[in-house]
């Protein structure tokens, strides 16, 4: 049976509502931020506490600079001014100049002149001697401003050192390393203190943290011990050649709805295990994990009479294989239980981009509102009225694709086709 065509894969940024819902968008992914943002393209002009501290000092200190050298002016200008009277009078000399600042006291000339001209020579030098005050002033103040303004930016740095530390700590517990600690040494100040308290909180997080995973592993084996024996007990019942046909019938659908508790069990314990960032990944081939995933569909597959296709290259991503595989199973068996009941098609693909790899699975099957897309990544969550008491599975597969991705650091989107089904793509990191 010849396979579908493939369509190009999504855009894995968000479809526009321009882009035409027939066909996956083949415009570059647009970035989160904006390129033109000039904090973007130059870190050191991001605006940060440390720089903004740095102006702070050294703006207050250029400031106080600037105040300290206009009252040193006008107290040197008053100083100067208010001995402005000479403590001597000239009667008939004849004088001889030293020094060109004041050239109109050469020669002979009388006394009342010559103390005039004196005087106006007295105004000169001391215009000079302010105006030489402050440019000196002025100079020394630059000076001192950039030295401020480097000295404040150490002294910020040293004191915004702690935040740096907190910030550090918090990025580890964000990859799931709840038991880190800041344990911030010092003075009792304000640091210290938002420093306590986030070891307080992260205490509490990993006591909780620890008793979900405790909860997770009792779970794990109280609940599947009784479904365990009890699918024993109606196999052996079932294989009873004198049963009669009522109790083999009772006893099939019992069979089925203990096998469907045991898969609502296992995907919440998934589901329970994958909210947590994955720490110890290796190169896993997107191509073999959905290649993987497709034989396991394929018997479903016939039995519905929908076609598995698809091109899918080696996409290397850094993962948990086995999870991984969990996501690729989840997407096509979706995929296929929610199909065309004749002339379907399930087309899986992969594709390496620079920085990511794409895992798109696209169908055919009913008609999906836009409106209702993002409800389906929500546990036990349908389309309209079907519900957890369906027979195409437990309302956990797109939940649990969701966390998985997200644990990967990528993120899955889907969006409905024109003539019905769905695209879904994740988006997983190299």
């Amino acid at each position: 049976m010849a396979e579908p065509a493939a369509s190009p894969p999504p855009n894995p940024s968000a479809v526009s509502p321009d882009t035409p819902t027939g066909a996956p968008p083949s415009t570059p992914p647009k970035p989160a931020w904006d390129p033109r943002d000039p904090s973007r393209q130059y870190p050191w002009l991001r605006p940060t506490i440390r720089i903004r501290l740095t102006m702070l000092y050294g703006g207050m200190f250029l400031i106080a600079g600037m105040v300290l050298l206009a009252i040193i002016y006008l107290l040197a200008a008053q100083a100067l001014y208010e001995i402005n009277e000479l403590p001597f009078k000239i009667i008939g000399v004849q004088a001889r100049l030293t020094s060109n600042t004041c050239p109109d006291l050469a020669g002979t000339m009388p006394a009342d002149e010559l103390m005039r001209r004196l005087a106006q020579c007295n105004d000169v030098q001391r215009a000079r001697a302010l105006d030489e005050l402050l440019r000196s002033s002025l100079l020394a103040l630059m000076g001192l401003a950039v030295a401020a303004f480097a000295f404040g930016y150490v002294m910020a740095g040293r004191v915004l050192s702690p935040l740096g530390r907190i910030t550090r700590t918090a990025r580890q517990v964000a990859g799931s390393d709840l038991h880190k600690r800041i344990e911030l040494e010092g003075p009792d100040d304000e640091l210290k203190e938002l420093s306590d308290t986030f070891d307080e909180m992260l205490d509490r997080l990993d006591r909780a943290f620890t008793a979900q995973q405790r909860f997770v592993a009792n779970a794990s084996h109280e609940l599947r011990t009784p479904l365990a024996i009890n699918r024993t007990l109606l196999e052996v019942q079932l294989s009873d050649p004198e049963a009669s046909a009522e109790v083999q019938q009772l006893g099939r659908t019992l069979l089925a709805t203990n096998e469907r508790s045991e898969q609502l069990v296992e995907g919440l314990l998934l589901l329970a295990r994958s909210e947590n960032e994955i720490v110890d990944r290796k190169p896993v081939d997107l191509a073999e994990v959905a290649s993987r995933a497709v034989e396991q569909v394929r018997g479903d597959a016939d039995a519905k009479g929908v076609e598995l296709g698809g091109l899918r290259p080696p996409a290397y991503v850094q993962g948990n294989g086995v999870l991984l595989e969990r996501v690729a199973l989840n997407l096509v068996q979706n995929a296929v239980r929610y199909n065309r009941e004749q002339g379907g098609w399930v087309a899986v693909t992969t594709e390496a981009r620079p920085g990511h790899a794409l895992l798109v699975v696209e169908n055919t099957g009913p008609a999906v509102p836009a409106y209702e897309v993002d409800n389906l990544f929500e546990p036990f969550r349908r389309l309209r009225s079907e519900r957890t008491g369906s027979d195409k599975g437990v309302g956990l597969g797109l939940s649990i694709v969701r966390s998985v991705v997200r644990a990967h650091g990528g993120t899955v989107q889907a969006r409905p086709r024109e003539d019905g089904g769905l695209v879904v793509w994740a988006v997983l990191p190299v």
